[in-house]
């Protein structure tokens, strides 16, 4: 179980509060980078070595840790934002050749129209067709209705006024 999910339910007080995570793991964190900035775990390894480096990159991590210790709403991983672009990082080697930058760029504001529909539950497909259907007719003041969070939440109201 990770400590985030594990304190999921206690709401932050404020920032004057140490957080769980840091009274935890804090201390003892705190501890062995002072006694590894003196240079005790570099020198017990070799600098260049397989070691050396992974004991260096840490200590280079050692400001965005001590965030992560002091706010319990931060996560340790990206794993969300990595399973929800997994679908087009997956296909990106059958799509590097588009043949022009346009379309390429064209191509990336389709995958974040697609990737914003999957976030806010929308079936990409029926979105597509009711926006184009409808997008001849409407003006640039309007786009902002039509986004998918927007017209998701449109599409709740109507489906709760229905019923």
């Amino acid at each position: 179980m990770r400590l985030n999910d594990a304190y999921a339910d206690i709401e932050p007080v404020g920032r004057c509060v140490m957080p769980i995570a840091a009274a935890k793991a804090g201390p003892s964190a705190h501890e062995s980078v002072g006694s590894s900035s003196g240079g005790t775990l570099l020198d017990a390894s070799w600098p260049q070595s397989t070691m050396g480096k992974a004991i260096h990159y840490a200590l280079d991590q050692w400001e965005s840790l001590e965030v992560y210790l002091q706010d319990p709403l931060i996560e340790i991983d990206n794993n969300l934002v990595e399973n929800a672009i997994r679908p087009t990082a997956l296909g990106k080697k059958n799509w590097l050749f588009f043949g022009d930058a346009k379309a390429g760029e064209r191509s990336a504001v389709i995958y974040s129209i697609i990737e914003s529909c999957r976030r806010h539950g929308v079936e990409p497909y029926t979105y597509l067709c009711d926006v184009l259907r409808r997008l001849p007719s409407m003006t640039n003041w309007q786009i902002k209705d039509i986004t998918p969070k927007a017209w998701a939440r449109s599409r709740k109201e109507l489906t709760q006024k229905a019923a």
